[in-house]
């Protein structure tokens, strides 16, 4: 197939009719028609049957647009890739991403103390999951990315800052005064309680999950959460002990919930990445000693 067959085709899908892709790609109905004739008998079969004005997709259409959505997916990086090649990148401004639970305690802290040296850099931030981190700084769409665990690509440097450590978040009146009292909370302590569970796909969530098989622990949890904050949300309205990592726990409303350490303890890595091959400026520099700075204050006052 050539792109203007992908083209229509994937027009076609989307609205599924002949008139309604025409008017999406900005081609006349002919043309539409044309081309999608011409893609069949290149094909040697059908991609849609016709009945009443409709297009009814075939079952190999249906079979080739998931691999066609993955091609304009990629096509569509190639286009962001090219427009941010073209505008360059702006002198004086640092475009940061970072996951969600650093940009709500420790990355404003760092970016005040930053804004105090650099006053008059223009900051850009955009909390995104790590694998979207990893996307936008292959397209050099930020300066630095600053995430949770060690991501492994061959195009990225990563730094390790600091360890932070997974801590238990627990409702008032959840435990017993002589557990809180003891500042520690074992996998074993947890299995007696509701715990709001982290996504095993998540790069902790996944140690977590082995930290239970290896201690043979299964713990009671009707609540699962991709992100952190979602789970010291719950925490805060008593639907379950939530176990955050420690830059997270400072967000603790400390009136509703108390922190405690976990047994055993499970670390955080806290990494800055970057493009291998780009050198890193002074405002990158800047900017990750001043997140550094302020993950090694977080985790002195969190129990760990």
């Amino acid at each position: 197939m050539r792109l203007r067959h992908i083209e229509v085709f994937n027009a076609i899908m989307l609205t599924g009719s002949v008139s309604a892709a025409a008017r999406l790609i900005n081609i006349t109905q002919p043309a539409v028609s044309r081309t999608l004739q011409h893609a069949e008998i290149q094909l040697g079969f059908a991609l849609f049957q016709r009945a009443k004005g409709r297009l009814t997709p075939t079952t190999e259409a249906l079979t080739l647009f998931p691999h066609i959505e993955r091609l304009f997916a990629q096509l569509d990086e190639v286009q962001r890739l090219a427009t941010s090649l073209r505008g360059g990148h702006v002198a004086g401004e640092l475009r940061i991403v970072t996951v969600l639970a650093l940009s709500y305690e420790v990355l404003p802290r760092a970016l005040a103390r930053f804004k105090k040296k650099h006053p008059d850099i223009v900051v850009s931030v955009e909390a995104l999951h790590s694998p979207q981190i990893v996307s936008s700084l292959m397209l050099q769409e930020a300066d630095v990315g600053f995430v949770f665990s060690a991501l492994a690509h061959p195009s990225l440097t990563q730094e390790h800052l600091a360890d932070s450590a997974m801590v238990c978040v627990v409702p008032k009146g959840l435990l017993p005064a002589r557990q809180i009292k003891s500042g520690s909370l074992s996998l074993a302590d947890l299995a007696q309680v509701p715990v709001i569970n982290l996504d095993a796909r998540d790069p902790i969530g996944t140690r977590l999950s082995q930290a239970c098989r290896e201690t043979g622990v299964g713990f009671n949890s009707y609540v699962t959460v991709q992100t952190y904050h979602a789970a010291l949300a719950m925490a805060h309205h008593g639907l379950g002990v939530a176990l955050v990592d420690g830059c997270t726990a400072v967000s603790a409303d400390r009136s509703k919930v108390d922190v405690l350490a976990l047994a055993p303890r499970i670390a955080v890595p806290v990494q800055a990445l970057r493009l291998a091959d780009k050198p890193g400026s002074v405002l990158v520099r800047a900017i990750t000693q001043a997140i550094q700075r302020e993950i090694q204050q977080v985790v002195a006052g969190v129990p760990v």
